[in-house]
This record gives C-alpha cells, structure tokens and sequence, in this order.
C-alpha cells in the first residue's frame, strides 16, 4: 500500500486561520489516506490562537514571527527563513496556502523553492490593480504564479485564472471555505457573554456592524466614514452602531476622534469569531472594507456597504448583496440611510442570492487531493451557486 498523501497547510493570520480550519478538519478525517500537518507563521499571533482554539486546532510548527511595529518586509524574510526549516524536515506531498496574506506568497515561494507542489485555496480573485488591495492584490497573483492546483471559489476566480493561461485541468470550482467555517459556527441559541454586546436589543435596535482595516483608507479616508456614520446615528434613534476597532494605532487615533463617546456607537476591541460571526447574524447590516465579510454577511442575509473603490469579489455586486460606496463621507450616508429607510431595497439586497458556497468546500478540495493522487476513483463535482 503506497504512503499516506503528506498535506501541509500553512497560514498566519487570523482570517486564513478561519478560512483553512475547515480543510484542516476534513484533511484530519481520512487517516491512512492523509496525513495532514499544520504550520502556522502566527504572522497575527492573539487574534489566529483564538480561531485555533476554537476548531480544537493543534499546530505542528509555530513560527511565531510577529513583532511589534513588524513590516511586510518583516513579514515575508522571517516566514520565509521559518518555513525553510520546516519544509526541509516535513517534505511534503504539497503545501496548501490560502487567500491573499504575505504568509500565503512567502509559503507558496518557500514551498517553490523546496520543489514543492502548491494548492491555492481561494485562488483567482482579482481586481485588476496591483495596489488595490494593498499588498494582497500582488500576494494573489504572485501565489498564483507559484501553484499548481488552484482552488477557485466561484466560476468568476476560474475565468480569472484561465484569462491567464492557467491549465484548465488544475484548477477546480470548490465554493469558498469561509461558508463552511460561517455555517459550523452560527447559533441561534448563542449568547453573547459581555456587554455592550449581551445588553443590546436585536429586536428592537437595528446594528450597523462597522469594521474598517485596509492600508489604502488610512488617514482622511476613514475620518469620512466615521463622520458618515456620526450624521447616522444623529438622525436614527433606533441605530446601534457596533465597531470592533481594528488594532492598528492609525485606525484607532481616528475612530476615537470621530465616534469616541458617541452615544449608541460602542468601540470594542477585535472579537474572537464565534461571537463575531454571531454579530454579523444580529445585525442589521454591514459596513466594511473587509473582503472576507462581503462573503460571510451575504450568507446570512446581510446587505453589505463594501467602504472601496474596488473589490476582487465581484460576484457580490452582480448579485447585488454588496454594493462598492467608497469612503466620500455623502456617498456612505446616503447609502447607509437609504438602507434604514427604503425597505424594498433592503429586502432586494438582504434576499440576493450568495454565491459564495454551500457549506462544502472543504470536503471538495480535499476530495479533490484524493483524486488528483490517485486515492479515490472519481473527481468530485465542483461547485456551482445558484
């Protein structure tokens, strides 16, 4: 009987850490066939501990790069200079890196220069410029370069790589594993353990969920949406607006200018994702210049105002479960009022169809591994939405 198809996921931050537990726990499910490991660079270190403990996740490797005042430079030489180590004493089969981070481009190179096969789970978003966003944009395409099974979420992503003359035969449909982790974790029943959280009325109140992040809305950018979000909340006494402030000092010292000690508007510190992905469930909608959340609000029926100029998930706006607004301060009141006000165009965005996956993606990447290594006899269906 031929060995055990050596596996290795790597990831660093917590929004891959979300995104990866659900194939972790599926490559864990096919021992004899499979035997997974698990590297993590800790590129965020509190924030990705919280997700792992969460899916009971277990480490093999830790590389506990993050440093204070750490730079993409950082970043990249440290996890490159970690996963060298790793990756000599592991040799696996493949590496499976994620998404878009500076972890996923310095795993996928340093698996490049082991003569390693990379899988790219989450492959081919795009948004056509390089800065935009900043550094993932060119994360994705760099990764992209360096992989040989691309693990395309949606239809689009496939087009994507196939305008870049990607062999068809490596890239396969999954749907996006952000569903899968979203689907295991949300509970009608839960509760959420602290206040201002467990003190709100989501009967009643109606939550603007608010996360803001991105390098290239640093500065006046985001002073424009917060002021945006101040007229709001003026002007509608039944608005609760709910902001797990980001932990970046930039973000902070202009969250706290505008919206510090507003009534109604709570800053919070980041949430762990259990009771995050349980916000999102309460709220009333979305703002955000997130990528990750243009897939999870949509699954549950959240309309999302997408705080850029540009998104690599254009699925969602054909859908119509997102629409881009910017950051100009008018745009962003006006579309955050229209939502609170018109209730056919609430209903039209909230009611859109997700296409984003079903809950399977894991199991059809993993299936897929399988297959293409000759451990199962038929390829798996691939995703379709709709």
């Amino acid at each position: 009987m031929a060995a055990p198809l050596k596996i290795m996921t790597v990831f660093g931050t917590r929004p891959e850490a979300i995104k990866m537990a659900p194939v972790v726990l599926e490559l864990s499910r096919h021992p004899g066939l499979i035997t997974p490991v698990v590297a993590v660079t800790a590129q965020h270190r509190e924030m990705l501990d919280q997700v792992l403990q969460l899916f009971g996740i277990v480490p093999g490797h830790d590389l506990d790069i993050m440093a204070q005042g750490q730079t993409l430079f950082d970043i990249t030489c440290r996890s490159l200079q970690g996963l060298n180590t790793v990756l000599a004493a592991e040799r696996p089969d493949i590496v499976l890196v994620h998404g878009d981070t500076t972890t996923t481009f310095a795993g996928s190179l340093a698996a490049f220069y082991h003569r390693i096969a990379v899988g790219h789970v989450e492959a081919g978003l795009r948004t056509g410029n390089k800065f935009s966003p900043f550094p993932e944009e060119m994360n994705r395409k760099l990764t992209g370069s360096l992989t040989d099974l691309h693990f395309a979420p949606t239809a689009t992503a496939r087009d994507n790589l196939l305008a870049e003359a990607v062999d068809p035969a490596a890239v396969f449909v999954t749907g996006n594993t952000v569903i899968d982790a979203l689907l295991a974790t949300v509970d009608d029943r839960y509760e959420f353990a602290v206040p201002p959280l467990a003190d709100i009325d989501y009967r009643s109140r109606r939550v603007i969920l608010v996360t803001t992040h991105r390098r290239e809305n640093l500065g006046e950018p985001l002073r424009h949406v917060y002021q945006a979000l101040r007229d709001i909340v003026g002007e509608f006494a039944d608005v609760e607006v709910v902001f797990p402030v980001h932990r970046n000092p930039r973000v902070r010292e202009v969250v706290n200018a505008e919206l510090g000690g507003l009534a109604r508007v709570h800053l919070i510190d980041p949430l762990d994702y259990q009771p995050f992905a349980n916000l999102i469930a309460r709220s009333h909608l979305v703002l955000t210049d997130s990528g990750g959340i243009q897939e999870e609000a949509p699954s549950l029926g959240k309309p999302v105002l997408v705080l850029r100029d540009t998104t690599e998930r254009p699925e969602a706006l054909a859908a119509g479960t997102v629409k881009l607004v910017g950051t100009d301060r008018r745009r962003v009141y006006d579309e955050t009022r229209r939502l609170l006000v018109d209730q056919a165009e609430y209903r039209r965005m909230a009611s859109a169809c997700n296409p984003y996956g079903d809950g399977r993606a894991a199991r059809r990447i993993v299936d897929f591994l399988l297959w293409k290594h000759g451990l199962a006899a038929a390829k798996p269906e691939p995703y379709t939405s709709g």
